[in-house]
């Protein structure tokens, strides 16, 4: 029943993103992006835990758990060290090639003008 559960949580996630796609056009970068903004979010309200909890695998292998575990160490780190502990826990709790990546990746995107 637990791979059933997790195959119906992540599927109604993907399902979310296709209809993003499909009905609203966003870009798939969009999407993404929304995603794990609305992980962070979750997680804010205590509320992706609880999922987590209830789905396993299907919570946490789509890209709102990245979201979430940004999140998740930022405010950790952040009650034990304070301002400066919410970049130590955003780098701590995830991989740090990922947020190096999303982090030079907005910068760059910041300095230079893509194209497309």
């Amino acid at each position: 029943m637990e791979y059933f559960i997790a195959f119906v949580v992540g599927g109604a996630i993907c399902v979310v993103g296709q209809l993003l796609l499909d009905i609203f056009r966003l870009t798939p970068a969009h999407v993404m992006s929304s995603f794990v903004v609305a992980g962070a979010i979750l997680d804010g309200f205590g509320i992706y835990d609880r999922l987590i909890e209830f789905a396993g695998a299907g919570a946490t292998v789509p890209i709102t758990s990245f979201g979430h575990s940004l999140l998740h160490g930022a405010m950790q780190q952040g009650e034990e060290h304070g301002f400066i502990g919410i970049a130590m826990g955003i780098f701590q709790l995830t991989s740090a090639g990922i947020s190096s990546a999303i982090v030079f990746g907005f910068i760059i995107a910041i300095l230079f003008k893509p194209k497309g």
